[in-house]
Order: C-alpha cells, then structure tokens, then sequence
C-alpha cells in the first residue's frame, strides 16, 4: 500500500531536526523565517502585522483571542501558535476571515464596558484599532453592561476589569518575564475574570510593581498607570499618527488584493458610535 503524501509536503517533512529556515508566502509575499519562528512572528519581523491581541513577542504561544486565524495551506489556524514551515501558503486579509475577525470584535465589545471617548487608551488601543479595521460600526449584538469592579488599591497602577478581553498578556507577563504570577484567570463563560494573587484579591496587596512588564501590556484599557492620564494628548497618540500616514488598526493591508480588505475610516472620530456605554443612552 503506497504511503499518503504528508500533509504540509515532503520537503517540509525532510527538514524537521535540521535547519527550518525557509520561507512561506503571506498573502502572495514571500516572508523569510528562522527555525522555531510562528508565522506571525515571522511576519511581524519582516513588517506584516497579522491582526492580534493577545500575541507579544517577549512571551510564549497563547492563541486566545483568535483575531490572528489565518489559513495554512487551506485549512484555518492561529498564526501565533503555527510553526512556520518552508513552503507554506499563508492568507490572512480575505473577506471571509475579515468577517470572522469583525464578529469577534463585536462581541468583545458587547461583552464589557468599553466607552472609547473617556477612555485613556483611546488612541492606543488594539481592540479600538480593530473595530475601525474591519468596519465595527455598531454593537451587532444585544449589550451586556456587566457590573465589573475597579481595583485603585495600588499607589501606582489601576486595574479597571470593565475593559478587560481576557487576552492574557498581564497574566503572562508576569509569569514568564516578571517571574512573579499576580494574575490568574478565574470562574467560567461570562463570568470568566482576572484574579489577583493576594491574600485580600487587591492589587495594592500583590507583588506588582509600576515597572513590570505586566502592567505595561495590557492592549486595552484594563491596566494603566495612575498620575498620567492624558499625558500624551489626542492628536499625538499611535493611531492619530497612523492615520496621517496610512491605514489605522495596524492592520497589514497591502499584501492583500485592494478588494480583499474592508475600506477604513479616514479620520479616527470617537468609537463611541460603535461602543455604547450605559451613559451614552441618557
């Protein structure tokens, strides 16, 4: 009986135990990569930023958030968690995963409170860039509003769960950079939240310090430090400066057809419209 061809290709297969490097193409583009690269870590390096929230490059593999999914030689994968490999065919920026990524965005702005005009974040917030990416421009679904605490118990920091997308970046931020372990995820469905590891549940009360890693990554505005807000005013921030120059969302557009991506605003004007929190309805 004649052996089935393996899946991702001979060559690929001969490869494993020497050196991987190679190349694979993102959206028809050759992207070089070094053994034990993912494909978004591969593209990040090469300048193609695959659409993401819970991917950073100082920590390890996560694929919580999905936004990243992509099709590996035509079947659906996390780019933050596939291997790169010599050969692959790699398409991110395609009306059908485009559309995937818009629903998870609106739910996960369903699922908090997340009013982008009073935000701190605003400006510099993946999950704001994301909903002007791919065309967010209502809720889609029925608002939870969930009743979320405010934890201003450290001197330093303040932990806000209303904005929190259980992305997972401070819990492994402090875990696998800070080596202290302050966050935990906790409960189940929609009741799944950060916890902090101390004995009252505060953050004031955990080792977390105004310079860890932790409680600089967060994408949203669920951890931000205290005695700066504003500190670099609207009109100056990442997304305001994209905009002169580009597309906004950090959204790697030009890899892909022209008619392959939703069109994106021109102006960054409040994500309310699209974020409604219960003060917007008085």
């Amino acid at each position: 009986r004649p052996k089935r061809a393996h899946p991702l290709g001979g060559r690929r297969r001969r490869r494993q135990g020497a050196d991987m490097s190679g190349a694979f193409l993102l959206d028809g583009v050759r992207v070089p990569f070094d053994d034990g690269d993912t494909v978004i870590a591969a593209a990040a390096r090469a300048g193609h930023e695959i659409p993401h929230l819970c991917w950073h490059p100082a920590l390890g593999q996560s694929g919580a958030c999905r936004l990243c999914t992509v099709r590996v030689d035509g079947r659906l994968a996390a780019a933050c968690t596939t291997r790169a490999a010599d050969g692959q065919v790699v398409e991110c920026r395609s009306r059908d995963l485009d559309e995937r990524r818009r629903l998870l965005v609106q739910l996960l702005f369903v699922e908090g409170n997340h009013f982008c005009p009073g935000c701190e974040k605003s400006g510099d917030c993946r999950l704001q860039d994301a909903g002007y990416a791919f065309g967010v421009t209502g809720p889609g679904f029925e608002e939870f509003y969930p009743r979320r605490p405010v934890d201003a118990s450290h001197p330093d920091v303040w932990l806000d769960l209303n904005r929190c997308i259980l992305c997972k970046l401070c819990l492994r931020a402090s875990r696998e950079v800070d080596g202290k372990g302050v966050f935990a995820i906790s409960g189940h469905g929609v009741g799944t939240h950060i916890v902090v590891d101390s004995a009252s549940g505060l953050l004031g009360d955990s080792r977390l310090a105004a310079d860890d890693l932790a409680a600089h990554i967060c994408p949203v505005g669920a951890i931000l430090p205290k005695r700066r807000g504003y500190a670099v005013p609207i009109g100056a921030r990442p997304a305001d400066l994209r905009d002169q120059s580009g597309p906004r969302a950090g959204v790697h557009v030009s890899a892909a057809p022209a008619s392959a991506a939703p069109a994106l605003p021109a102006t960054p004007a409040a994500c309310g419209a699209a974020t409604r929190g219960p003060e917007a309805d008085d």
